[in-house]
């Protein structure tokens, strides 16, 4: 894969992005904040992450590798990070600084937290009027939940997401990432940089209310005017998407599966061709797309048919051959060895000190003019600690110190230093 960035490599440097000169201080923790702040980053904001001394809980998550966590490699990529005690005041007030002179701020607390450290958007807007606070919770700033606490799979069974994912015959699944937190990181982002294109017209700032089960709740689009008008409960339905077929996963002759979706017209009867079935399509009970997805279980039953007498090979490769949309269904190794991920450069690699090149998802999506850029990989606890109260802050070195020695602040020895250590 690509050690570099199809915007201008892992390292890039001096003016990127669009969001260039955008400032953004992330109070965040977890997944949903620090993913929305890396959205900001990727396309240039100069983010801040204000760290807590013993690390954000999103570095236990996940694998590690030489003490290091893999899933903060890219999740904290591109972002300067200060650790700073923020249940100490003086924690509290190099945030406060920090805030105030922001474009952004993104947090993901509990509703009220920063109201009592004095952080809330009221008391920075007085100094900072043009600053979009971004908050991401369970279930948004107000109402009778707010203050429940509210992790994003959670908030996945709240919002009736949970109920509709998995097998019909088994208990609701979950899929093996923070999805929610995902979704809701990406709609904080979306709002932060509409706020600030608005800003530009009005000067001011505002809040966004970004909520977990709310974010969630919206992909339930298709079945919440079913229920009102018809009293649809959705269901589990397993890999098919309801009203929809054939899109399902079909069992190859080889033990694998293929996903195929073929509802449009055309399409199915490109596919009814491949199979060497034409008279499918004039099948009544197959004849539109209405009439399939009446008849889901017997077209699936014909589709497995042809399948279960074939290679994963032969199908995907005549599929494809006939314009059909399918896909074997990828894990790691796939994906590493795929050509199209290659060719497009999907998988980047920047520099760890103790890992090496540790390989992530490049930037998405893709701007033709002002493209993203993964600059580094993710920083240490405090690694950027000093830097960031001297050239943004203007302390000096005595101060500095200060705040490390009394634990206000934590300072990261070399990612390096501490490998050979552990080594000796």
């Amino acid at each position: 894969m690509a050690d570099g960035n199809r915007g201008g490599g892992a390292s890039g440097g001096g003016s990127f992005g669009p969001l260039t000169g955008c400032r953004v201080v992330e109070l965040g923790s977890t997944v949903a904040g620090p993913f929305c702040a890396r959205l900001l980053a990727d396309f240039g904001a100069d983010v801040i992450k204000v760290e807590q001394l013993n690390g954000d809980a999103v570095r236990s998550m996940g694998k590690r590798k030489s003490g290091r966590s893999l899933y903060g490699a890219s999740i904290l990529r591109n972002k300067r990070i200060l650790a700073a005690d923020m249940r100490q005041a003086e924690g509290r007030d190099l945030a406060r600084r920090l805030c105030q002179r922001a474009d952004i701020v993104v947090e993901n607390f509990r509703p009220g937290t920063l109201e009592r450290w004095g952080l809330g958007y009221d008391a920075l807007s007085q100094v900072n009027p043009g600053v979009i606070l971004v908050r991401i919770s369970g279930f948004g700033q107000d109402g009778p939940n707010s203050q429940r606490p509210g992790y994003g799979v959670v908030c996945e069974a709240f919002s009736g997401l949970r109920e509709i994912t998995g097998d019909p015959d088994r208990p609701p699944a979950r899929v093996a990432v923070s999805v929610t937190d995902y979704i809701t990181g990406l709609y904080a982002a979306y709002a932060a940089v509409m706020a600030l294109h608005e800003r530009h017209r009005t000067g001011k700032g505002q809040v966004v209310d970004a909520a977990l089960y709310e974010s969630a709740f919206s992909f339930m689009e298709p079945h919440i005017p079913a229920y009102q008008q018809l009293g649809l409960v959705a269901t589990r339905a397993g890999s098919r998407l309801p009203d929809h077929a054939p899109n399902n996963l079909y069992p190859t002759g080889d033990g694998r599966h293929i996903h195929i979706t073929a509802g449009a017209q055309g399409v199915f009867t490109r596919l009814c061709n491949v199979m060497g079935r034409p008279e499918l399509v004039d099948d009544a009970r197959f004849a539109t797309a209405t009439d399939r997805a009446i008849n889901e279980d017997a077209i699936d039953a014909e589709i497995t048919l042809w399948t279960q007498g074939r290679a994963l090979d032969e199908i995907e490769a005549q599929l494809i051959a006939a314009a059909v949309p399918a896909s074997r269904v990828f894990n790691m190794p796939d994906i590493f060895a795929d050509p199209h991920y290659r060719a497009r450069g999907m998988i980047v690699s920047p520099e760890d000190p103790v890992l090496g090149p540790v390989a992530m998802a490049d930037v998405v999506p893709r701007l033709s003019r002002t493209p993203g850029v993964v600059r580094w990989a993710g920083h240490d606890i405090g690694q950027d600690s000093r830097a960031i109260l001297r050239d943004e802050l203007s302390l000096d070195a005595a101060e500095i110190d200060r705040l490390i020695s009394e634990g206000v602040v934590a300072e990261a020895r070399p990612a390096s230093a501490d490998a050979e250590a552990g080594e000796e």
